[in-house]
């Protein structure tokens, strides 16, 4: 019998080949997030729709519930104070946006923290807060878990404060709703935080996240999310005449189609109108993979933009930092540990919304935390919220920042 021979670097390129086939194979598409959805009436318990409401996804910031729910707790027992000023580690400086700029070495109030949560999403201000209550996030994570299982959250595992992105850390909308309803229940006198729409930090206006408030009538909360294994996903609940509505909606392709089932799904348990269908896997599959290409607000991202873009153009360099005009608006794009690097930050933000920033001027402000924060200037209101708008569209940060005075 004949036996071809075969040289040795020959053996070894076809080992390298089948030991990555097995471990990587290959597919025609990312699988789609999980999806599910859930509304229920917390008074009577009654579940008025559900779709897949025990089936394991990531949180994503809706881990921020928790860690919100025990900062309550820690208020309620006088171990914090909302005037109290906690330290602000390396840990927490280091966190991938969404965050507030915090600087290690520096402090925040506790109630600035919990706003920054609610509004902003903010992961610095979460590790914050968790090294505060808990001594270390890992500490506090065990807590978080803890009390899941103490409000009948069966399905959860927090493995950190933020819900950055962690295969291990699970959670369902059947439990998002369970928590929903325990935060309402146990934190009445705190729950008003939800819908704080705004609030002012160091300087700048911090909007919500949540922009279903703003358009669905009746609505005080909760929490948004999106990390690229979990899809977009929103815990809501609104009240009208008297009635309160809890709907969990995780795994939806986009904010707006998130924020239009949740919408619908409110509808249907007000009477308001029949509930049709619910985005399909089909869909999902289809959108993903864009959005994971240019959405990743709860995961790491704007630094490694900031890294990797090119060095600010001699006519992004070359501008002044002139004051704004009195009563101008402008956006906030980021905060830097330098100048050049808010530079580096505002000659990315004009590559990419040229339109929204024309006419304005950019410019470098040195914070009294010693931050270094991007901002471009004399704005209208409109233009402001056009311009944050469009950017966090494509995954970047923004604030708008209100005039003074």
């Amino acid at each position: 019998m004949f036996r071809r021979s075969i040289d040795l670097p020959s053996r070894i390129s076809l080992v390298a080949a089948i030991v990555c086939a097995l471990l990587f194979p290959l597919s025609a598409e990312a699988a789609p997030p999980p999806y599910a959805e859930l509304l229920i009436d917390p008074a009577t318990g009654v579940v008025l729709h559900a779709q897949n409401p025990d089936l394991p996804t990531q949180p994503a910031s809706l881990t921020k519930m928790m860690t919100l729910f025990l900062a309550f707790d820690s208020l309620d027992k006088g171990e914090l104070a909302l005037d109290q000023f906690i330290p602000v580690s390396r840990r927490a400086q280091n966190m991938s946006p969404s965050k507030l700029g915090l600087v290690a070495g520096t402090s925040i109030r506790v109630e600035d923290a919990i706003l920054g949560l609610v509004t902003r999403s903010a992961n610095d201000a979460a590790v914050v807060l968790a090294e505060a209550i808990g001594g270390t996030e890992e500490g506090f994570a065990e807590m978080m878990t803890m009390k899941a299982r103490m409000i009948g959250m069966r399905n959860t595992t927090f493995l950190n404060a933020s819900g950055l992105p962690n295969v291990r850390q699970k959670t369902t909308a059947r439990d998002i709703a369970t928590l929903s309803q325990a935060l309402i229940k146990t934190h009445s006198r705190h729950y008003p935080y939800f819908s704080r729409s705004s609030f002012s930090y160091n300087g700048a206006v911090v909007h919500s996240h949540n922009r279903l408030m703003n358009r669905y009538d009746g609505m005080d909360g909760i929490k948004t999310g999106f990390v690229n294994a979990s899809g977009f996903n929103l815990a809501a609940t609104a009240v009208r005449d008297g009635r309160r509505l809890i709907a969990v909606v995780l795994g939806g392709s986009s904010s707006r189609e998130r924020d239009n089932r949740v919408a619908a799904l409110l509808d249907h348990g007000f009477g308001v109108k029949p509930l049709g269908r619910s985005v399909s896997t089909v869909a999902v599959a289809a959108v993903v993979p864009t959005v994971r290409a240019t959405i990743k607000a709860d995961a790491p991202r704007a630094e490694k933009a900031v890294a990797q873009s090119p060095k600010p153009t001699a006519k992004a360099a070359a501008k002044p930092a002139p004051a704004a005009k009195p009563g101008s608006w402008a956006i906030q794009v980021g905060s830097y540990k330098s100048h050049k690097a808010g530079q580096t930050g505002l000659a990315t933000t004009e590559k990419v919304i040229p339109a929204h920033v024309k006419g304005a001027q950019g410019t470098v402000l040195k914070s009294r935390t010693g931050v270094f924060q991007a901002r471009f200037t004399g704005m209208t209101k409109a233009a402001a919220e056009q311009a944050c708008s469009r950017l966090e569209s494509k995954g970047q940060d923004c604030m708008v920042v209100a005039p003074r005075g």
